[in-house]
């Protein structure tokens, strides 16, 4: 692939004609949140930002790039936490935000499909949804700052994985830019559609290396009736497990989520946030939260009693909190909530999102302490999607320490836990994508078979290489 050209801070003449060429205020400077991922890892370095209000607009954009051979990154919310949205090396990019795109362009509760521009906020989907009596079920941490095109881009998952699959399972159809300037008008509600490639499920997950998503046609699902949550201590990871068995026997898809947090997790609470309100006096080593949404004529705190009844029979459980209020319900997802706020205020050392298969996450948790244990004296907290294998598995350092003492220990801690996960048959890249920081992991753990169509198809539709240069794979 041919490089793209450098973009001067001195001279503003690309910045200037790309400005001729679309309506007025579209292009100016960035901003500081566009040149810094949430974390602090990775720092942009400058550029020009483009707010493009349609797919003709943004059309334009990638055509004027591609004649300059100018990076283009596509930007939504800021949250990603893998560098996707940063360019931090290489020729200065434009920054193509679509925070003007954010229409709901149509809701149709008879066909469960919500039509949305790439730049509408997930908390927004989601009410447009509740307002229709219908469900958009993708929910994480950020949906209140989110963008739907972002969340596609990386594939996103979430909470309510286990029950609706992760943003690809909610997508119907797309409109984007292809990297040589074309719309596709993809936007289909079809359920059914074998007409040759895929090219929906092709870029849904490229992080806006292969295109630039500008709307999609998104599935809805019917509200639940009743809904119930319950925090249930269990007596480790294969408990866990059994006790997810068991619950799918019981109320077999109406598991909408399973949540592992183990005990450091409410430490870094109380630690960081005290004003937190925990529901264990003196947390167990592990705990589960599950959320059912059940359909009429079922009692949702009913069938969790029952559920608790029976796994504390099995020994599998050995206390628990059903909820009887939605406040309660609220405090309780608050707790799992605010963990990841309690982790970043502590500061890891190396955080990991990592999926096993699920019969190998016992084995992964027994060995992976001890592993690390090896290099050095650290704090794990280890939480996440039990139900979907998908973990978080991040080390900090011991008490009286900073993660500044620990930072020529990083790779071997990123290492020694990735080697684990790859050797049980699972990912290094769970649910927030591949982006800047995990280039090396993909080449290291990738399939070369894999790995070799990607950069083959990457080169026949971006043969220029201006789409997100370094994201997902190496810039040539």
């Amino acid at each position: 692939m041919d490089g793209a050209r450098p973009l001067s801070d001195a001279d503003d003449a690309f910045a200037a004609a790309l400005a001729a060429r679309l309506p007025d205020g579209r292009v100016s400077r960035p901003e500081p949140g566009h040149l810094e991922e949430p974390r602090g890892r990775w720092q942009g370095r400058g550029g020009v930002l483009v707010r493009p209000a349609t797919a003709e607009e943004v059309a334009e954009v990638v055509r004027a790039c591609g004649e300059a051979r100018v990076p283009v990154v596509p930007y939504g919310g800021g949250t990603g936490l893998v560098g996707g949205q940063i360019a931090g090396e290489g020729a200065l990019p434009v920054i193509l935000s679509l925070d003007r795109m954010r229409a709901i362009r149509e809701v149709d509760p008879r066909e469960n499909v919500l039509i949305a521009e790439a730049g509408a906020i997930l908390a927004d989907i989601q009410t447009a949804a509740r307002e229709a009596n219908r469900l958009f079920p993708l929910s994480l941490a950020s949906e209140g700052t989110a963008r739907i095109g972002g969340l596609l881009a990386t594939n996103a998952g979430g909470i309510n994985t286990l029950r609706y699959g992760n943003a690809r399972a909610l997508c119907l159809g797309l409109e984007a830019v292809m990297p040589d300037g074309r719309i596709w008008h993809g936007l289909t509600r079809l359920r059914k559609d074998n007409t040759g490639y895929d090219l929906r499920d092709l870029l849904i997950g490229a992080e806006g290396t292969l295109g630039v998503i500008t709307a999609a046609a998104l599935t809805l699902h019917p509200r639940p009736a009743g809904e119930g949550t319950a925090l249930l201590a269990v007596r480790d990871p294969e408990a866990a497990l059994d006790l997810l068995a068991m619950a799918r026997d019981r109320m077999a898809e109406g598991i909408s989520a399973f949540e592992l947090m183990h005990r450091q997790g409410f430490g870094f609470l109380s630690e960081k946030l005290p004003e937190t309100r925990q529901p264990w006096p003196d947390p167990p080593e592990w705990s589960v939260l599950i959320e059912v949404g059940l359909a009429r004529g079922l009692d949702p705190a009913q069938a969790l009693e029952g559920l608790f009844a029976e796994a504390h029979e099995a020994g599998l459980v050995t206390d628990g909190i059903v909820a009887q209020s939605e406040a309660q319900r609220a405090e309780f997802w608050a707790v799992r909530e605010r963990i990841p706020e309690a982790n970043r205020l502590i500061g890891a050392v190396s955080s990991h999102d990592i999926s096993v298969p699920l019969s190998a996450i016992p084995e992964f948790v027994r060995r992976a302490g001890p592993a690390l244990a090896g290099i050095g004296d650290f704090r794990v907290n280890c939480f996440g999607h039990l139900g979907d294998g998908n973990l978080h598995y991040n080390v900090f350092p011991a008490p009286g320490r900073s993660r500044a003492d620990h930072e020529h220990q990083r790779d071997a801690i990123k290492g020694c836990v990735h080697d684990l996960v790859h050797a049980l048959g699972g990912s290094v890249a769970a649910e927030h994508g591949v982006g800047r920081l995990k280039v090396p992991d993909l080449e290291r753990y990738g399939d070369p078979a894999k790995l070799a169509a990607m950069r083959a198809i990457k080169a026949a539709l971006d043969p220029m290489g201006i789409m997100n240069p370094g994201a997902v794979l190496r810039a040539d």
